[in-house]
């Protein structure tokens, strides 16, 4: 009796060891505004060794959707559903706001969890933290290395008058180096190191804070690139490149350690790169915070070096981001709620079989009246796309040696300034104390000094360098007819035949049109009304000694 005892206790054993070792570890690397245009595979001027090689020697998606902005598409990469699902369709959360991810959806974190995962979170959340429960290791996590809000300073982890960097729950000082992405990726690679592989499988989510705004890199990175004239795209380049040294540290962890025989390598973007600072979805149309490709269509690409049947080549199925809980929980033995937007697309990546994705909601944004759907080869937009709805090649010499660049952004400049002043005029009135940036009120008062300025060299020099900053933030415009840049309330496209969207042909196939609007109105009966809570003065971190915490809703 006691050696039957013994030998079903080893039986077990053997059997939860097994079952560790045979689930694959995940290795999830989101970036952060990373345009179309700004990866190697995309863009030869682009240098990435890193990630190009496991580019071409994986799956390349051809279409991979996300949402135009930051946390709606962390939301349905999380949850599984689309952000109007949710209540996030309106937009980010923003650090004074008591908005958060629904508590009654799990994230894939917990998913995993359940299925035995060890389960990481590093770098950027943007999930919401007014609450404790709205924070990573409260949501699934059993760790957490990064910051909760959606942009900071790289070295001094600052932002909006309040520092923001945590290990757990704790608030953390990094003592070897600072800046953010270089710090990541050693903490990945710290947790490959200590994970003990053999009692259970890895989910490691890897969210680089690069390569958002604001620009910031050490010099060794961005001197790679003197050729380079425009300096923010110089700086970008960078940062670029930092962020592949990054995942160079965290694959020679994954080497080293043993898991590249049973490890799942996804990368892939949050949205669009952000054209009006540096980064590039040429030749795709628009920007991030837009409903055109350039700010929905992302470069993506999955690696394994055991379990795919099929590498290097390109899919052109359609992949959205809320397929990937699907995709994990069903390859980590799970199932799925019936109810969640997201396809299971594990054979469309293991063997390169048909996407079983047919359509896709782009957005659904009832407060803003917009919306934009995919049927087949099909595109619906209703209502306006965004701010900026041109196209916009990368940066590679100063937006302000050319008279079409100023023509070409006149628009969007104009519309970025009214913007802005009623976004400012919406804080004050929901919260006056809150910090303002200089920056606004000196470009103003150079601005007034061009003008103004008679004879005075110092007046006119400082005007001249405001008006040459703010010129390079803007790359020379490929259409230049203002007009054209104000497009219709309802647009059709033909996405196969016209990835660039230039030719609406919703006035030549009104059939068509009424199929399309018909299926909107479907999706639209699922909608949960958008959750955009006002401005929370109690949120502001001098009542947490100048931290961004939890613990004011």
């Amino acid at each position: 009796m006691f050696e039957y005892s013994h030998l079903l206790l080893l039986a077990c054993l053997v059997i939860k060891v097994s079952s560790a070792t045979t689930k694959p570890n995940i290795i999830f690397i989101l970036a952060d505004d990373l345009g179309w245009n700004d990866v190697s595979w995309n863009n030869p001027d682009v240098q990435m060794p890193t990630l190009d090689k496991l580019a071409r020697k994986g799956v390349i998606f051809n279409s991979s959707y996300t949402q135009p902005t930051c946390s709606p598409s962390r939301g349905a990469i999380m949850t599984g559903y689309y952000p109007y699902h949710l209540g996030m369709q309106k937009g980010i959360v923003r650090y004074y706001q008591p908005k958060h991810l629904p508590e009654d959806k799990p994230t894939i974190a917990e998913a995993l969890r359940s299925e035995g995962y060890a389960t990481h979170l590093v770098g950027k959340w943007h999930l919401g933290f007014c609450n404790w429960n709205h924070t990573p290791t409260y949501r699934g996590f059993d760790s957490f290395y990064g910051f909760y809000s959606g942009a900071q300073d790289y070295y001094t982890h600052k932002h909006y008058g309040g520092y923001d960097f945590r290990y757990n729950t704790s608030v953390h000082h990094p003592t070897k180096g600072r800046y953010s992405t270089t710090l990541f990726g050693r903490r990945a690679a710290e947790i490959i190191a200590t994970h003990d592989r053999t009692s259970s499988p890895l989910f490691l989510f890897l969210s680089f804070q690069g390569v958002h705004s604001p620009l910031q890199v050490p010099k060794e990175y961005s001197q790679q690139f003197e050729h380079i004239k425009n300096t923010n795209r110089k700086i970008y380049t960078g940062m670029l490149a930092a962020m592949d040294e990054a995942v160079e540290r965290v694959l020679n962890a994954l080497r080293q350690y043993k898991y590249m025989d049973n490890t799942l390598i996804v990368f892939t973007s949050d949205n669009g790169g952000a054209s009006y600072l540096a980064g590039s979805n040429w030749p795709l149309r628009g920007t991030k915070a837009t409903l055109w490709e350039g700010g929905t269509r992302v470069p993506t690409f999955v690696y394994s070096k055991t379990l795919f049947k099929k590498t290097g080549y390109v899919h052109p199925g359609l992949f959205h981001a809320t397929d990937w809980f699907s995709t994990f929980v069903r390859l980590a033995g799970g199932s799925t709620s019936p109810f969640l937007d997201g396809k299971d697309q594990w054979l469309a990546i293991s063997r390169g079989w048909h996407s079983p994705r047919r359509e896709f909601v782009y957005n659904i944004d009832e407060v803003k009246k917009s919306a934009a759907i995919r049927v087949g080869d099909y595109k619906l937009i209703v209502g306006s796309p965004g701010r900026y709805n041109n196209w916009y090649p990368a940066k590679t010499r100063p937006a302000c040696n050319s008279r079409e660049a100023k023509q070409g952004y006149r628009y969007e400049d104009r519309q970025l300034v009214r913007d802005n002043i009623a976004e400012r005029n919406a804080f004050n009135k929901t919260s006056g104390w809150w910090f303002t940036s200089p920056v606004k009120y000196f470009g103003s008062f150079a601005s007034s000094a061009v003008r103004a300025a008679t004879g005075n060299s110092v007046l006119q020099k400082i005007g001249n360098w405001y008006n040459r900053y703010r010129c390079d933030r803007f790359m020379e415009a490929r259409q230049m007819e203002e007009a054209s840049l104000v497009p219709p309330k309802v647009q059709l496209y033909n996405i196969k035949n016209d990835p660039l969207e230039k030719h609406d042909i919703a006035a030549r196939k009104p059939v068509l049109l009424k199929k399309m609007m018909r299926k909107l109105k479907e999706y639209k009966r699922t909608l949960v009304p958008s959750y955009n809570p006002p401005a929370s003065k109690a949120a502001n971190p001098k009542h947490y000694g100048g931290v961004w915490s939890p613990g004011w809703c």
